[in-house]
This record gives C-alpha cells, structure tokens and sequence, in this order.
C-alpha cells in the first residue's frame, strides 16, 4: 500500500489531503466530506465575479477528487499511478470492466515488465581495487644492529612504500529475462610478483526456485566451473559449485557445498563442505537485527583450522557502524576493531584496526561508493607494539572529524542547498500557482469559517487562535508570527472544525484546502494553539503526522 500512497503524490495533487479523508475511506466517508466541500466552494454562494471564478476553480477540483474516489475502478488506478495514470496511461492499461483487484494486478505485472526492461539496459558494473602500503618505518625508524641513526632520518623521511596492488572488474549483460552473461577480470601485484585471469559466464533462472551457471576462466591455466543454486522450502536453501582447474602439473578438481537454514525471523545458519583444492567444513551463524549484526563461524580444514566472531553494532540514527571482530587458530590469532560511516546516500567510509600475532598491526581504510570500492591496507608495525596501536587508531579518528567539519558537511549543506534551489526554481510555476490557489479559498472560507468560530465560542468548544505551517522552530521559540518560510493556516484549520473537533489524516498538509508547500524538500512542522472550553491548549507535529484535537496534553499551564 505504501506504493499506491507515493504514487497517488507523485504530482502533488493528493485527493485524500485535500478531502481529509483516510485512504481506506468508505463510501460514506468520501460523499460526507465531498457535501461538505461543495457547500463550501459552490459557485452559485458567491455573487463577486471573482471570487466566483475562484470558487467554480475549486468546486471543479473537488468534484473531480469525488469522481475519482467514489469509482472504484478509477480509484484503484489513482492509488496505483496517480492522476497521471488517469489522464493517459490508466484507461489505457485496463478494461472498464476489470475489478480494482485485477487493476491492482495489472497495473504490478506491467511494472515487473519496465524493471526487466531497465534491467536490459544496464550493464550492473563492479569494481574493487586494493592497495597495500608498508609503512613500518614509521615506527622503526632506528636499526637495531646499528647504534648510529638511519640516514632517512637525519632529513626525517621514512621509508613508505606500495608493496601491493590489486584490482577487479566485473559487468553484467542481460541476454533474456532469464539469462546474463557475466564477464569479470582481475590483477594482483605483490612485492614485484604479478598474475591476473579473466573469466566469463553463463546464468540462466531455471524456475522461481533456483539458477544454474557455467563459467569459463582463463589466467593460471583454464578453470571450468559449475553453479547452481536451489531454495528448497520456506527458510531452507542451498548452493553448490564443481571447478576444474587444469594447470601444468595436471588436472586439479573441487567442489563446494553449502546449506543454509532460518533458524529464526532474523537468524540464518549456514553449513559449508569444500573438498578437493582445500578441503575443510565451515559453520556460520548469522543473526541480523535492527540495532546489531552477529556473526560467528568455525572451519576446520586445511591448512588452517579456525574460529571467529564479529559484533556490529548500528547506530542508525548517526547513520554508524562500529564493529569488533576477534579470530584464533592454526595461523595464530587476529583482533580487529574499526567503525563504518554513511557519508552521502549511495557513499561510506570505514576505518579499523588489525592486532595479529604474527601478523603485526594493519590499518584498513574503506571507502564504498555505488557499486566501487577502493581499500588501502598500511602495515603499521610487524609487533604489536603500543605506538602503531595508538596512532593508528588516533589519527583516522582526528582526521575524520577534520575532514567532516571543515570538508564533507560545508559540502553536503552546499548541495542540499543547491538542490533545494533548483527544485524551487523547477516548481516556482506551480508554487506561485498552488498559493494563489490557497488565498482563493480562505478568501471563500471566511464567511464560513466567521459562523463556526461563533457557534464554538457560544458552546466555548474549540476556536482556532493561531496556526503556522513550514519551517517552523519546534524548541525555543514561543513567538508563533510566520516566517518567510511559514504560512498562516488559521482560517483552513477552523473551517475543518466540526463538533468542537479537527482530525487531520497521516499525510502531507500541503494538500488540504487553503494550504499550500512554502518550502518544496524541506522538513515542515504544523503548529496549532486552539482555544477549548475557554482555556488555552497548543501542539506541534510533524507534516505527515495525523492530529485529533483537543486533548488534555496539549493545555497550557500558563
């Protein structure tokens, strides 16, 4: 459903807004609330010529979010396409005599089909490089052997330098609707030592169940390979691949083979079989919700044994990650901590820290865009040694906080800002328009609006004394006078008012009668201060927020 409410906005006319109606509204609803706006608007109530014409303008608008609302057949194509849908594509898509189930189908199916066809034209590209730099100088800068000092540091240079470069590439062709072909390469250097492969394959959709692949490499000698995967039930699935490696001292096979069960709604167990090239079994558990990721897993095999377990903890809010890894066995043992950024939508950056034994001190920086992602790897130190731990953590920490204060947030503020401006400029037509609209009905509000405030301030029910829509300051500011970016929305408010009670839907205000968007992509907030049983009562909320007033937790104290 969630769907059919963006598409029913996409073009900013919302007839549930501007109705005030929920969007599973019955049929008494929709006819109540359109008598109720027709009293209002209907031209012949109005002798000016012209508030006349603006009158027949918005009578014209509510007949019509009648018409589409109380048709069931056109209603199902507003909440699937929007008023666009109506205009062209609705009618066209569907028989008249389609029920609103079968529009609904229809109208999804025919979405399947344009993600397909954008699925044909794109090329789904990936890449990965990986530089490793060895900066162990930096934190050995004496020779042990040698009591005298290095001649690096008489002019303060250590000695950094590339030790290792790799590089991948893959890309994705779609032939059918079942078939890609996928074509992928890669390069490694290493301490002067390099090799690289290429390799093309073939995946075909067997059924909704499962896929089967074939796939062709070459680089140190030929490699064929076998894939398959298959989801047996709900929860349970499994995937497996043979490869044929032939090489010069003769024909190498292996064979992988993993189950996988949903323990529960959010755990998944994994169980892995390899034989051949590296034979061994592997044992994960997965356990993903919404405030951590756990991860743990135990391999037996050759030529290392081993068992680890990594804790995420997300903090979606900061939109954070900080992670804890620890892994032990055969080789010796390894301790990693680092955290995760989110940095723009598509863009994150990552940081950590590697503690092994023998491995040393690694620092690992991340950065992931889109589907590229670029690694750099620094040996710090081959001990674990406490100045390579504390610079290593230290400095990305400081660095970062330098970089997002003085670079990336002026960035973003500029963009947003930026964005925001060209959205209003794109949308200044229909904004001068959509507030020329609304001082059209609160001028033929008034009469209306004059008649409630007299029958509630007879029964002292609810009177509306001030209200403001836009960017209003939630916190620390008591003055409700509006702002260039705020519009009084007092008299739309009160005309709304029926029985000493306003009920405002969970949707967008900018669409109700008399209301209009004064800051198009910004956060918008409603703010109300009402008068009920002749004490004083306020509240803010959100612009999606629905709002049932009165309540005793709105009054005022003073």
């Amino acid at each position: 459903m969630a769907e059919e409410i963006d598409a029913s906005q996409e073009d900013g006319d919302d007839y549930y807004t501007f109705l005030n109606i929920p969007r599973n509204a019955t049929d008494d609803e929709i006819n109540n609330a359109y008598r109720r706006l027709s009293r209002l608007y209907h031209p012949d109530k109005h002798t000016d010529p012209e508030r006349k014409v603006e009158a027949e303008l918005l009578f014209s608008k509510t007949k019509r979010a009648y018409e589409v609302l109380s048709d069931g057949h056109m209603r199902a194509i507003y909440d699937n396409l929007g008023t666009a849908g109506l205009e062209t594509q609705g009618w066209e898509i569907v028989q008249r005599t389609k029920t609103p189930h079968e529009i609904r189908e229809e109208y999804e199916r025919l979405a399947r089909d344009q993600e397909e066809r954008r699925l044909q034209q794109r090329t789904n590209p990936k890449s990965t490089v990986t530089m490793t730099v060895n900066a162990t100088d930096l934190f050995s800068l004496y020779d042990e052997e040698s009591p005298f000092l290095d001649l690096r540091d008489l002019f303060g240079f250590p000695h950094i330098e590339i030790s290792g470069m790799s590089l991948s590439q893959s890309i994705e062709a779609p032939l059918t609707t079942k078939d890609t072909a996928i074509l992928s390469g890669n390069l490694a250097s290493h301490n002067g030592n390099g090799n690289g492969g290429i390799n093309c394959s073939i995946r075909r959709i067997t059924s909704d169940r499962g896929w089967g692949e074939l796939e062709v490499g070459a680089g140190n000698g030929l490699t064929i390979a076998t894939k398959g995967f298959r989801n047996f039930s709900q929860g349970m699935f499994g995937n497996g691949s043979i490869h044929t490696h032939f090489t010069p001292n003769g024909l190498r096979i292996g064979s992988v083979i993993t189950m996988a069960n949903q323990l529960d709604k959010q755990t998944v167990g994994y169980l892995t079989w390899k034989a051949g090239m590296q034979s061994g079994m592997n044992t994960m558990i997965i356990r993903d919700t919404p405030s951590y990721h756990l991860v743990f897993s135990a391999y037996i095999g050759i030529p290392h044994t081993y068992a680890a377990l990594s804790y995420t903890h997300k903090m979606p809010d900061h939109d954070t990650k900080v992670k804890l890894t620890g892994k032990a066995g055969t080789f010796g043992a390894i301790l990693e901590y680092g955290a995760e950024k989110k940095i723009s939508q598509n863009s994150s950056i990552a940081a950590s820290i590697a503690l092994g034994v023998p491995t040393g001190v690694h620092l690992k920086i991340k950065l992931h865009r889109a589907s590229q992602t670029y690694s750099t790897i620094f040996l710090l130190c081959e001990e674990i040694l406490p100045a390579p731990v504390i610079y290593g953590t230290l400095v990305p920490l400081v660095s970062w906080i330098a970089l997002q204060k003085l670079i990336i947030q002026p960035y973003l503020r500029q963009q947003k800002q930026a964005e925001l401006l060209k959205q209003r400029e794109a949308n200044r037509t229909r904004l001068l328009e959509k507030r020329r609209e609304a001082f059209a009905a609160v001028e033929l509000m008034r009469e209306t609006v004059r008649r409630i405030v007299d029958q509630e301030e007879a029964r002292k029910g609810l009177v509306i004394l001030l209200a403001s829509y836009g960017q209003l300051v939630v916190e620390g500011k008591d003055d409700l006078a509006p702002a260039p970016e705020v519009v009084d929305v007092t008299i739309p408010l009160q005309c709304l008012v029926k029985d000493s009670k306003l009920i405002l839907q969970e949707s967008s205000k900018c669409s109700l009668p008399g209301f209009y968007d004064p800051c198009p992509g910004e956060d918008k907030n409603l703010r109300v201060r009402y008068l009920f049983h002749a004490v004083t009562h306020e509240v803010t909320i959100t612009d999606t927020e629905s709002l049932r007033i009165p309540k005793q937790s709105h009054r005022l104290e003073t």
